[in-house]
C-alpha cells in the first residue's frame, strides 16, 4: 500500500519581501525570515502563514504533524500520523475537523518530493512549479495544550494526483493560486472548490539524488537532477 504522500519539501530562502508581496505581510522587527530548507521532514518544525488575532498575517513556527486541541496526553503516545490530511475527508475526520472549521494556513514551499519503485530501489523526484521560486499548499494548524506548554502544529492537506505526478504517486499535495491565498485564510469562506489538482501544464517533475532518503541530508545539491 501506498503511503498518503507528500512527507518531504524544499523551500528556498524566501525574504521579507517575498511575504509581502503574497498577503502584505508586516515583517517582524529584527528577525530574520526563515532559512532555506532542502529535506523538511514530518517533526519538524516549519514556518506556516496564518491569521493572526488583529486579523493580520504572521508567520510562526510549527511542527509538521498536526496535534488536535482535544489532545491531552504525553506527545510520545500519539501513535497516529496526522502530516498529509485527505482533503474529501477533512471536514468529518475527528482529528482535522476542527482546524478545518477554524484554523486554516498556508505552508510556503519550493517543491516536494515523492518516491516511486519497487522497495529497496525507489527513486526519488523532486516536484514543483514552472517559473514558481516559492508557492503554499494548504494547510491547517491547532494549538494543543501539553505539559503546561502551548504546541502549534500543521497538516498538509491532499487531493488526487494530476497527470504530471501521477506516475510517481496517486495523491499530490494541495496547491493554492496565489489569488486566493487570502480566501483560503478566511475561515468564514467555503473552499471545497480549492482543494483540487493544481494544473498539470504548470508543473515540473524530475530525478534527484537518492541521499534525500535521510533526513539528515539536507543542501542544495538533493535538487540536481540524476
Amino acid at each position: 500500500m501506498q503511503s498518503n504522500m507528500c512527507g518531504r519539501f524544499f523551500r528556498h530562502g524566501v525574504t521579507w519581501s517575498d511575504f509581502h508581496a503574497w498577503l502584505n505581510l508586516i515583517p517582524p522587527d529584527e528577525v530574520d525570515p526563515p532559512e532555506a530548507t532542502y529535506n523538511a521532514a514530518p517533526g519538524s518544525y516549519q514556518p506556516i502563514l496564518r491569521k493572526a488575532h488583529g486579523g493580520h498575517v504572521e508567520l510562526a513556527p510549527a511542527l509538521w504533524g498536526l496535534v488536535p486541541s482535544w489532545w491531552k496526553k504525553p506527545l510520545k503516545e500519539k501513535t497516529f500520523t496526522t502530516f498529509n490530511a485527505k482533503s474529501e475527508t477533512v471536514a468529518e475526520k475527528p482529528v482535522f475537523r476542527g482546524a478545518y472549521r477554524h484554523h486554516r494556513c498556508l505552508v510556503p514551499v519550493s517543491g516536494y518530493y515523492e518516491w516511486t519503485g519497487r522497495k529497496g530501489s525507489k527513486t526519488p523526484f523532486a516536484i514543483g512549479l514552472q517559473n514558481r521560486r516559492h508557492f503554499c499548499l494548504a494547510g491547517l494548524y491547532d494549538v494543543a495544550l501539553i505539559d503546561g506548554s502551548e504546541l502549534h502544529s500543521f497538516t498538509v492537506l491532499t487531493t488526487e494526483a494530476n497527470e504530471a505526478t501521477s506516475g510517481v504517486h496517486h495523491r499530490m499535495p494541495v496547491i493554492l493560486h496565489q489569488s486566493d491565498f487570502a480566501r483560503w485564510l478566511d475561515v468564514s469562506e467555503k473552499v471545497d472548490d480549492l482543494m483540487v489538482p493544481f494544473p498539470s501544464e504548470d508543473m515540473t517533475v524530475w530525478p534527484v539524488h537518492p541521499d534525500v532518503g535521510n533526513v539528515r541530508n539536507n543542501h542544495p545539491d538533493l535538487l540536481s537532477e540524476r
